[in-house]
């Protein structure tokens, strides 16, 4: 989009924070580049011009505001709407990969040369990977200049930084302030007391957001031990890369709060992507409910509350095996199995606020649990048995730079995966916002309560028009059905 100049500013005289990620404004006068919602006055049309990240801007010598804070801006909507390799580099990086394994490691990743990958990247976003992960770092410092009591060399280890010198010199450039200034501004402002070792931030979004469907969805399956609806917050356990972590995820009109509370300050960035997906925040819901809006069987649903998100996971494979377990049963019933295995295999984790025991168990503590023990049908216990011992030796790898199709393919060559198991994980660990469930019980019930087609091949049929939003669109068929997953626990 940023290639539109007239579209861009339009955008930005009318200070529309739907646009906020999809592109930045970079001021020529002033050096410093803004999201388009920026509060300030906006500068003249021959002093403007438009980057596609914020990474770009940095590379180009212009500094972040510091009204807008245009780092903390959502995502790109287009990179969860889309599984090619750009895609799945955005993903990865948001994942902080290039921080753990280095360029060659994102690479091999996505099966592609450094040199294509950095190709790509820079003809999409006008920077290349180590430039979007140096941005990264830096705001991962701010961060944890605002929100943490931590000394400035564990920041700049935790942001990711090789050395405090080049951390100095990053949030310099990038935020013209040295480290200590921008902590001495942060004590300034009117802050809420900090409980020690807990990291709290806001999560931005695009609006509208609607919290029902979204947190009804994550507290009506929470597998008791790893999640709970506490408080007027979503709260559960994180298997990290570092270490683990416990986060608390508020719904608010204009923000999510996210409280984190990590074993090791390295995770953090990929704690807030891991949250950020969970709760689907970069999403454009005003583009999604204005295609599905044309369908008149949908329109009243949307209506009556958009905005709806599709509830996600922190982990592709823990998501994977909650839905084998799920197969055929109720989910009181699906949340009984998966608290088995957690207390069985699941990491114990201390809790301050005593609600949370477990991490749930990883494939590799899996492999070793005794199918006999499991209370299920036979068929479930070997569908469950090959699933984990296909993750767990990494011969198949649900993550959010997985290929679509070729993850459903390797799924459904799996015993005991139908199309509904396939396509909710699609749908919910893979992140395709097109995945469709026509066999869904609740799909099925509000195909005819609405007077759409019964049958799964003339729902599909009929649903062709939705694409490429269909997980959006189950979303709101699922409103018709009176179940916890559409509301707000009490």
């Amino acid at each position: 989009m940023y290639t539109d100049t007239e579209r861009c500013v339009r955008a930005v005289r009318s200070k529309d924070a739907r646009f906020d990620g999809w592109f930045f404004t970079a001021v020529l006068t002033t050096r410093i580049y803004c999201r388009p919602s920026c509060p300030v006055v906006p500068p003249k049309v021959e002093n403007m011009t438009f980057y596609p990240s914020a990474a770009a801007c940095q590379q180009a010598g212009f500094r972040a505001c510091k009204r807008c804070r245009p780092d903390t801006s959502p995502g790109s909507p287009e990179w969860n709407a889309r599984a090619d390799s750009v895609a799945c580099a955005m993903r990865l990086i948001g994942d902080r990969v290039v921080d753990r394994e280095a360029l060659p490691g994102l690479a091999a990743r996505l099966g592609y040369s450094a040199r294509q990958i950095e190709r790509q990247l820079l003809a999409e976003l006008g920077a290349g990977p180590l430039a979007l992960a140096r941005a990264q770092r830096a705001q991962t410092a701010w961060l944890l200049i605002e929100t943490t009591e931590l000394p400035m060399a564990d920041v700049a280890f935790a942001a990711g930084f090789s050395s405090v010198r080049t951390f100095n010199d990053t949030v310099r450039e990038v935020f013209a302030l040295a480290p200590g200034e921008l902590r001495t501004r942060a004590a300034r402002s009117v802050r809420s007391p900090a409980t020690p070792g807990v990291i709290a931030l806001r999560l931005p979004y695009r609006a509208p957001l609607n919290p029902s469907n979204l947190f009804g969805h994550l507290a009506a399956t929470a597998v008791p031990g790893v999640e709970e609806w506490r408080g007027g917050a979503y709260r559960r356990t994180l298997t990290l890369p570092y270490g683990h972590g416990i986060v608390a995820l508020t719904p608010h009109p204009d923000h999510i709060a996210c409280r984190l509370l990590l074993t090791d300050p390295r995770d953090l960035t990929r704690a807030i992507s891991r949250c950020r997906w969970l709760l689907d925040l970069d999403a454009d819901p005003v583009a999604v409910d204005d295609q599905l809006r044309a369908d008149p069987l949908l329109a009243t649903l949307i209506d009556k509350a958009p905005g709806r998100r599709v509830p996600r996971t922190v982990d592709g494979a823990e998501f994977a095996v909650r839905a084998v377990l799920g197969q055929q049963v109720s989910t009181a019933a699906a949340r009984t199995h998966a608290a088995r295995l957690v207390t069985a295999h699941g990491i114990p984790v201390d809790d301050p606020e005593g609600g949370l025991t477990h991490l749930f168990p990883t494939p590799e503590a899996l492999a070793c649990l005794d199918p006999e023990q499991l209370a299920l049908p036979r068929s479930r216990r070997t569908t469950l048995t090959t699933l984990v011992g296909a993750l767990a030796d990494g011969s198949l790898r649900l993550g959010t730079d997985s290929d679509w199709e070729k993850a459903r393919a390797e799924l459904i060559a799996l015993p005991g995966f139908g199309p509904w198991t396939v396509e909710v994980i699609a749908m919910r660990a893979l992140g395709d916002p097109d995945a469709f469930l026509p066999t869904d019980l609740g799909i099925r019930r509000a195909a005819q309560e609405l007077g759409l087609p019964s049958t799964p091949a003339a729902l599909t049929a009929r649903a062709a028009a939705w694409r490429p939003w269909r997980a959006y669109a189950v979303q709101y068929l699922w409103t018709v059905d009176d179940h916890p997953i559409n509301h707000l626990p009490v």
